[in-house]
């Protein structure tokens, strides 16, 4: 925030500008600390990731009915990356992958997507228009990026899952963001805390304890301005949130701040992050943001709490056109998906360097799947149930989980039935809550906080998909 902006507010929204909005932000009560650490880091794949093209499967039925269809979009069976007697292959700019997948350190979840209870095609067909068991706006981006933040299947929606999680389980802090203020980390009283990347200034600008004594002096005013109480149990709350604001800054802000070229940066986590440092910084916005979480993580016991929830994410995954590119050019799906595999492979190496391998888990998720088959642009359009990756030294890895749907058209897991709606949008098999239910129980929720949690858990008879 720049000064301008901080006479504007008056001196009064520190908490805001800090991306803690919402009066109990930092009013989260800690219960006694669990026994070990665990931190749970969302990446969210914004725009709709292709599944189909980033998890392929080798065996000769499946893939030769896979580029059957996909045609001029299908990857060379021999081009991909292989995850060993598994019967399938990641898209071949994943390559950073294969080593954590070798390390038994990755599990890929096939068909995942908002789902009020299980359901099936005749289901589907047969639901009226109005019925619970049709996700809301299906189909649509900004609609399935809110159902799956907030593992719901309704667009009126207004918490996360991540938030809600932060919230029951009463966690030291709220979610953590490094990509920006997404419904994941909102709770009924707080929204996440969203940071800056490496670098950065965390807090106001111009109140930096620099030693010139007009700041001091300012910084001294403002202080005494929110030290005392006040008859009016709002602006009483107010003042809190805004103490706790600055303090949280005092205590956050070197850390956050800290680049791979200073003195201070963490030899372990830099080591990891080699092959994305150049010159110093961190060449990708992803890298970045996992960067920042691996050094919030390394240092927790500023950080503070047993339990930490991270959100970063990355865009562009609408790919409705160009998706492959030419022989000449790389197309924007491999180069995402570069960016998505190389700064997973450098966080992973960051915790496996730091001892805490096994206390970490890193999992995908994204507005929703795309078309099977390609449109005439030489892309894909929105869909529905799609494949997401589970990584961290817990993982139950080296195995995939859920099924795979059956590659053809007009088949049993794809929506359509006439031939103007056959483009293979498949109906998820596995619900979002499920697959939240999952990371929250290795977590540390227990099943009647799963229940407050995800509500739509209930729904389901199996509740734990076992890859963590």
């Amino acid at each position: 925030m720049q000064r301008r902006q901080w006479l504007k507010f008056t001196g009064g929204t520190l908490a805001g500008a800090l991306g803690l909005g919402g009066l109990g932000s930092l009013l989260h009560t800690p219960v006694q600390a669990q026994a070990g650490y665990k931190a749970l880091v969302c990446v969210f794949l914004y725009g709709g990731n292709d599944g189909l093209n980033t998890i392929v499967p080798t065996d000769t039925t499946r893939y030769n009915q896979y580029a059957n269809v996909r045609g001029s979009l299908a990857l060379p069976r021999t081009s991909l990356v292989s995850l060993g007697s598994s019967g399938y292959g990641l898209h071949p700019a994943m390559t950073a992958l294969e080593s954590v997948w070798n390390q038994g350190h990755l599990a890929p979840v096939f068909n995942v997507g908002p789902l009020y209870a299980p359901m099936t095609k005749t289901e589907y067909r047969n639901a009226p228009a109005n019925s619970s068991l049709i996700p809301d706006a299906l189909f649509s981006h900004s609609d399935q990026q809110l159902l799956w933040e907030a593992a719901s299947t309704s667009a009126m929606a207004r918490t996360g899952w991540g938030g809600r999680a932060a919230e029951t389980l009463a966690t030291a802090n709220p979610v953590i963001s490094v990509g920006g203020n997404g419904r994941f980390g909102l709770s009924t009283l707080a929204a996440p805390l969203v940071l800056p990347g490496p670098g950065a200034t965390f807090g106001l600008e111009g109140l930096e304890n620099t030693g010139w004594a007009p700041v001091g002096t300012r910084k001294t005013a403002i202080d005494a301005l929110y030290a005392g109480s006040h008859p009016n149990a709002l602006l009483n709350a107010y003042m809190s949130q805004q103490r706790d604001a600055f303090a949280m800054s005092d205590r956050l802000g070197a850390l956050v701040k800290t680049t791979p070229s200073d003195a201070n940066a963490s030899a372990a986590i830099n080591l990891a992050f080699a092959p994305l440092i150049s010159n110093g910084s961190i060449t990708s916005g992803l890298g970045q943001q996992l960067y920042q979480v691996a050094k919030l993580i390394e240092g927790r016991a500023t950080v503070r709490g047993e339990r930490q929830i991270f959100f970063a994410s990355l865009g562009g995954f609408d790919t409705h056109g160009n998706q492959i590119g030419s022989s000449s050019t790389v197309g924007e799906h491999a180069r995402l998906l570069g960016i998505l595999a190389q700064a997973m492979a450098c966080f992973h190496q960051a915790m496996l360097n730091l001892g805490l391998g096994q206390n970490v888990t890193l999992f995908t998720q994204s507005d929703f799947g795309r078309t099977f088959k390609p449109n005439n642009s030489a892309g894909t359009d929105h869909a529905w149930g799609n494949h997401h990756l589970v990584m961290g030294g817990a993982v139950a890895g080296g195995t995939t989980y859920g099924s795979y749907p059956e590659l053809v058209l007009g088949g049993p897991d794809d929506v359509g039935v006439q031939s103007w709606e056959l483009h293979g949008r498949w109906i998820p098999k596995i619900g979002v809550d499920q697959y939240a239910a999952t990371l929250l129980r290795w977590f540390g929720a227990s099943d009647t906080q799963l229940d407050t949690i995800l509500p739509n858990l209930r729904n389901f008879s199996q509740r734990q998909l076992g890859f963590v």
